[in-house]
């Protein structure tokens, strides 16, 4: 089911009504053809209109689109042969972080990636990708795997934070998150993340200490969401827009401050709109970077990931 944001509603009835003549209609009749070549005119206006100059919290909205893909679409759609693996050893499996092995292009890696859900069963169940404690040590427990079998690491963004709630706390939610930032560190193997939707405050930093950190086009990626930054600033969360501004979260910003290497170009309107091309734009980008990291021997590589974070972003010094 197609799900619209406040500023997409223009398109819905255009778009229900497309969708309307091609399921019950001979679209070869004059009347439906006719009909359906003047719809799909003004939908293409309408996209311009609204998709041609999107503000930093339009972006932000579009990160979070529930129609949007998520990791496990990525890895049915990029990957082969995915085994996924549960469990930290210690406590319990936490279905908010997917991780295993797969194939990709005829390269044995570990995918590891939150997964917020589709619908609202699913989204229960994965607590909308807030990941607990257990989810970082079963990220953990799976790339120290990697390490030892000398796997590449690919992980997947897409999180609001990582849980808040006592029992992560309970359980050391900011000890898992700071012992998986250090062990990223130390691991030997190349690791790529991919920013794919919200990239939230700790509960992404957590799993996205990479050799390379991409960014699809609508995606965001900062300390908090502008409506938690609005709340804590304002003490009005509807000033999210002008926090998303100040902020600065989106790809375009996060490239210019060299916080990120690359953005990986999405359909116009963004992910949710076509899927296909979204996918196929993250393959060309994901086996570049991957080829190129596999050839950069172990010590350099950990050299470099450090370097990378500790220079990370750009800063003026006034006088």
């Amino acid at each position: 089911m197609r799900y619209y944001l406040d500023f997409e509603k223009r398109l819905e009835p255009l778009e229900r009504r497309i969708d309307e003549i091609k399921r019950f209609h001979d679209i070869n009749v004059p009347q439906y053809s006719k009909e359906l070549s003047a719809l799909s005119k003004k939908v293409s206006k309408l996209e311009k209109e609204i998709y041609g100059d999107l503000t930093n919290w339009q972006r932000s909205q579009v990160s979070r689109h529930l129609n949007r893909p998520h990791t496990l679409d990525y890895i049915a759609r990029l990957f082969s042969n995915f085994v996924e693996l549960k469990g930290d050893r210690r406590y319990r499996d936490d279905p908010a972080i997917v991780a295993g092995f797969a194939e990709f292009e005829g390269i044995s890696v570990a995918v590891i990636g939150h997964q917020k859900g589709k619908d609202i069963r699913e989204m229960a169940y994965r607590n909308f990708g807030m990941a607990h404690p257990d989810g970082y040590r079963k990220a953990m427990r799976i790339m120290d795997m990697a390490n030892r079998w000398g796997k590449p690491i690919i992980t997947f963004i897409d999180t609001p934070g990582a849980f808040p709630g006592i029992e992560a706390e309970e359980r050391g939610q900011a000890e898992a998150i700071a012992s998986s930032i250090f062990f990223m560190f130390s691991l030997n193997v190349p690791i790529i993340t991919i920013v794919i939707g919200e990239g939230g405050s700790g509960g992404a930093l957590g799993i996205s200490v990479g050799d390379r950190i991409i960014m699809l086009e609508n995606a965001t990626y900062a300390v908090i969401s502008p409506e938690g930054c609005a709340a804590i600033l304002w003490r009005d969360g509807s000033k999210g827009p002008l926090a998303a501004d100040a902020l600065k979260p989106t790809s375009h910003d996060l490239l210019k401050l060299h916080v990120i290497e690359e953005i990986i170009k999405e359909p116009f309107g963004g992910a949710h709109r076509n899927w296909e091309e979204t996918f196929l734009n993250t393959q060309n980008v994901l086996a570049a970077y991957l080829e190129k990291l596999m050839k950069v021997p172990a010590e350099e590589l950990k050299e470099k990931r450090y370097n990378k974070f500790r220079n990370m972003g750009v800063f003026e010094e006034k006088r």
